[in-house]
């Protein structure tokens, strides 16, 4: 499994208008057949404005759809919208720690 983490911090107060934003993304990523993901807001403590996850099965999967983003003129016309909101950006991929013998 690969997760796509994707942290996001707003402009002087642009919180609320990242968080559209980040909706409208997921809002296109159904309207392409995507996995929407998970949004996340922050409550306290120091960290992104608003934080984005998605799981994929595997590194083909992640592949393929960052492939059907980069197709999508509305998809891109989005991202190039959220970035002017933006102090900073972020996008980590992870794995999960699987322990020998902890069954995944």
């Amino acid at each position: 499994m690969i997760v796509e983490t994707t942290n996001y911090f707003a402009r002087e107060g642009q919180a609320a208008a990242v968080l559209a934003q980040r909706r409208k993304a997921s809002a296109i990523r159904r309207e392409l057949g995507l996995e929407p993901g998970r949004i996340y807001v922050k409550l306290e403590g120091a960290g992104p404005d608003i934080r984005w996850e998605c799981r994929f099965p595997s590194l083909e999967a992640y592949e393929a759809d960052m492939a059907a983003r980069a197709q999508s003129q509305a998809f891109t016309a989005a991202r190039k919208d959220m970035h002017t909101l933006l102090e900073r950006f972020e996008r980590h991929l992870s794995v999960p720690d699987e322990l020998p013998g902890d069954g995944g």
